[in-house]
């Protein structure tokens, strides 16, 4: 069986990717998965809150992977690249991930890079998760060619209905022209203040307008201060609290996401 790569995907920040890419890597590996988490962003949000704090000074990443593959140099040693945090292997980002992008941006057949890295990792794990930036440049483009399926983050707060249509404008012109395996996975919903009125309004509204077309999954990520201090302690919510609901929450989401692919 070879491994499932998801980007953690949305057309905006603050909608709790990464916390999702985060919480999601551990939820999966207590289930007994085998995971690897990828920071593709340059601003390296994921590789913090895996408790490294100066990644400009990090010399393997997957800025450098990158960039060894644009300019078709022989790529750093992947043990060298891989950490460990929690039983969850990751590849950290750092600002010069924002270096291969500008560079990216005069190749050919740049859109396959991270595929070409990612691929022969495929037989080592059962989920590679990839945490993008909330743009559609070249990086994102990249990310999707590479993967098998996205999981859109919406936060219903956020009237995010309003730029996921164009993500997922940008996620059919993918499949059709550059890879054509990528499917959208599902809607996850984050952050549901679900005592509110707006909240409950707006997630009716996503899920009337897709019902059909693309799964909602029957997961919710609650909103709680939880989270936000789990990030602060690098820590992913289940372990900083087993009993908050968010915690718990990302767990049944592992569930969910194995289930449907049983």
């Amino acid at each position: 069986m070879m491994g499932k790569i998801y980007v953690i995907g949305s057309q905006k920040g603050g909608v709790g990717k990464t916390t999702s890419t985060l919480n999601l890597a551990y939820a999966l590996r207590k289930q007994g998965k085998k995971v690897l988490a990828v920071d593709f962003d340059s601003q390296a949000n994921l590789t913090a809150c895996y408790g490294i704090e100066n990644t400009g000074e990090l010399e393997n990443t997957i800025g450098h992977l990158m960039m060894a593959a644009i300019e078709d140099e022989k790529l750093p040693a992947m043990k060298k690249c891989i950490r460990t945090e929690d039983g969850v292997d990751f590849i950290p980002s750092s600002i010069y991930l924002s270096v291969a992008d500008a560079k990216l941006r005069l190749e050919m057949g740049a859109e396959k890079i991270l595929s070409e890295i990612l691929d022969p990792l495929r037989e080592k794990y059962d989920y590679i998760l990839i945490d993008t930036c909330p743009s559609l440049g070249m990086l994102t483009i990249n990310a999707l060619a590479a993967a098998d399926g996205v999981i859109i983050a919406v936060n219903p707060q956020l009237l995010a209905m309003m730029g996921l249509q164009d993500y997922l404008r940008t996620v059919t012109k993918i499949r059709r022209r550059i890879n054509p395996k990528l499917k959208i996975a599902g809607i996850l919903m984050t952050m549901c203040v679900t005592r509110t009125n707006l909240c409950r309004t707006l997630t009716e509204q996503v899920t009337e307008s897709f019902q059909g077309q693309i799964r909602i999954f029957d997961t919710r990520i609650p909103h709680t201060v939880k989270v936000g201090e789990s990030i602060y302690y690098s820590m992913p919510v289940e372990r900083y609290s087993p009993k908050a609901s968010a915690g718990i929450a990302y767990r049944k989401f592992a569930e969910e996401l194995i289930s449907i692919e049983g």
